[in-house]
């Protein structure tokens, strides 16, 4: 069932979107070459800590999952996808990180993911990049009411596809409220004009997830979270939390 939120609500959930914010732009400073991505998860769990919120990502176990998951930050880096945990590993010159966080605060959850380069970026991994933003741009301002679902997904997936990107099959947004996932499903392509009639009031997590290589396929690592693509090309992410207004798409996960 689709939770339509009162602009009440709206406004509290800026609460926790701020801190989502907070935590991507610590990371995204912190990241340096040299530095863990266990640091990058201890930078995200401070700014959690000195806003007195919690995690919906730690100890979170889908059906799929056969652990829960053990960071507050999702690290995902060159060649993974999505899902990626922060363990060890230590950022290198060039690479293409992509971080995913999520925040609870006030009884409200935010949720969102940038992608960036650390040290010498390579031309093709800015590209990458910036068609994720763009695809993630695209999908927001289709985010109005009276409009659906398929075409967010729509606009998403024409960016993505006309840069010649692949789109991991069957991964995309979810509406996001009380917790993280909520109703509905918010995929990254389909047919416009298909899918729930958008409302004042929805709130979704808009998440277009891009692999460089052109293919939908994807492998999972053996910690059973980490999607990677299988021809070792590189994937980027980009989310915001995006309410649906009738003044138009209002960001909830910004600074």
């Amino acid at each position: 069932m689709v939770e339509l939120k009162t602009a009440e609500s709206i406004e509290q959930m800026r609460a926790p979107g701020r801190v989502v914010a907070t935590a991507l732009d610590a990371v995204r400073q912190r990241a340096r070459v040299g530095v863990s991505l266990r640091d990058l998860d201890r930078t995200a769990h401070e700014v959690l800590r000195a806003a007195g919120a919690t995690s919906p990502f730690l100890g979170y176990r889908p059906p799929f999952a056969p652990v829960p998951f053990p960071a507050v930050l999702c690290v995902s880096v060159n060649d993974a996808i999505v899902h990626g945990i922060p363990g060890d590993y230590r950022l290198r010159d060039g690479d293409l990180v992509s971080a995913d966080f999520g925040a609870e605060l006030g009884g409200w959850a935010g949720d969102a993911a940038i992608s960036f380069t650390v040290g010498r970026a390579r031309p093709a991994d800015l590209r990458l990049i910036e068609t994720a933003e763009a695809a993630l741009a695209a999908g927001i301002a289709a985010a109005v009411p009276g409009n659906r679902i398929g075409d967010i997904a729509h606009a998403i997936g024409t960016v993505c596809r006309s840069a010649g990107y692949g789109i991991p099959d069957g991964f995309g947004g979810h509406g996001i409220g009380r917790s993280m996932h909520e109703d509905p499903g918010v995929p990254n392509e389909g047919p416009p004009g298909r899918g729930v009639r958008l409302r004042r009031g929805m709130v979704l997590a808009i998440e277009p997830m891009l692999i460089a290589g052109g293919t939908d396929d994807y492998s999972c690592d053996e910690d059973g979270w980490t999607l990677r693509t299988v021809d070792g090309s590189r994937a980027a992410h980009a989310e915001h939390t995006v309410a649906i207004t009738d003044d138009g798409p209002r960001i909830l996960t910004a600074l």
